[in-house]
């Protein structure tokens, strides 16, 4: 062998023999690393741009960039699933979503699927506490159906505007409505007059020019600041009531005392009315001198134009005058 062409084949060994030494090489200087240094520092090299070119052989580049060994394994979780899953492949079972969501309820109430005026079932819109509805305030512009069990009805600062007959339909055990602040003009006979258990009747601040009919149940009964003319309570209309004992009708447009009143009554409020005149009979029986009203000891006239002292023979079966002007 001529001895220019031992010379290129000593070189090539020689030349494959160093390369092959850089990756441990490498990995030794990789230890002098400090991870506080503002510069990195390989064997005796300090790398700089000066000697940048001297450290690293570029002719290995994949060699010298393969950081397999020195990056922790990163394990990612996406809550998304993956946009390509085989059928077979697939262990997630897709969900529908519902358009009626299943909604929890009081189990003192039972079910009550009617929506209310909201679109949404009552006592998701009010608060049910036992047999107990509170739906204070809360935008009603109806009755919201009932659960059958419902006792007390607190609908108060509202913008309802009528009650219909359908509005208590069924509901027996309802005892007390409160329905004070709302925009009431109109309340249909059958709505409140079929209701055996009710007691307490509190309609203020509403808009009412007319009673209903009401069930001879009924204890209290709250009209205040109406609308309410004598033309729009029937008469007889409290003579029936055998429990009535609390009558408020004050801040209202009445002209006369109605009447007759029944013998259960223990307050009459009728300030702040249009009252000009009574009759004789109007709080006693003028035929039996000898009977006497010892409960209804609460009547207030005050506010309006009439005057007391012209009916002495009104009040001679109560146990107190009435309050209002004497003369």
């Amino acid at each position: 062998m001529k001895l220019p062409a031992f010379l290129r084949l000593l070189g090539l060994v020689l030349l494959g023999a160093g390369t092959a030494s850089l990756p441990k090489e490498r990995k030794r200087r990789d230890r002098t690393f400090g991870e506080g240094d503002s510069y990195a520092v390989l064997g005796n090299y300090d790398l700089g741009p000066d000697n940048y070119d001297e450290v690293i052989d570029l002719s290995d580049y994949e060699g010298l960039m393969d950081y397999g060994d020195q990056l922790p394994e990163v394990i990612v979780t996406s809550l998304v699933p993956p946009t390509r899953i085989g059928s077979t492949q697939s262990t997630v079972t897709p969900r529908t979503l519902s358009s009626k969501p299943a909604m929890s309820r009081p189990t003192t109430l039972g079910v009550l699927d009617s929506p209310s005026s909201h679109g949404l079932p009552t006592c998701l819109v009010c608060v049910c506490l036992g047999s107990s509805v509170y739906c204070d305030d809360t935008d009603l512009e109806n009755i919201p159906p009932l659960p059958k069990t419902t006792a007390y009805l607190y609908a108060r600062f509202n913008r309802i505007r009528r009650i219909h007959a359908r509005d208590f339909q069924g509901l027996t055990k309802l005892k007390r409505i409160d329905l004070s602040s709302n925009s009431i003009f109109s309340i249909d006979d059958d709505a409140l007059r079929l209701l055996p258990a009710l007691q307490d009747l509190i309609l203020p601040e509403n808009q009412l020019a007319a009673l209903p009919m009401l069930p001879a149940s009924i204890e209290v009964l709250d009209v205040r600041l109406n609308r309410l003319q004598s033309s729009g309570i029937q008469p007889e209309a409290f003579r029936a009531l055998e429990k009535l004992q609390f009558l408020y009708l004050a801040d209202n447009l009445l002209d006369s005392i109605p009447g007759p009143l029944p013998p259960s009554l223990r307050s009459l409020h009728l300030q702040n009315n249009m009252i000009e005149t009574m009759q004789s009979d109007a709080f006693c029986d003028s035929e039996e001198h000898k009977h006497s009203r010892r409960q209804l000891e609460d009547i207030r006239l005050d506010g309006n134009p009439i005057n007391l002292g012209l009916f002495p023979s009104a009040y001679f079966c109560l146990p107190r005058l009435p309050t209002g002007r004497c003369c």
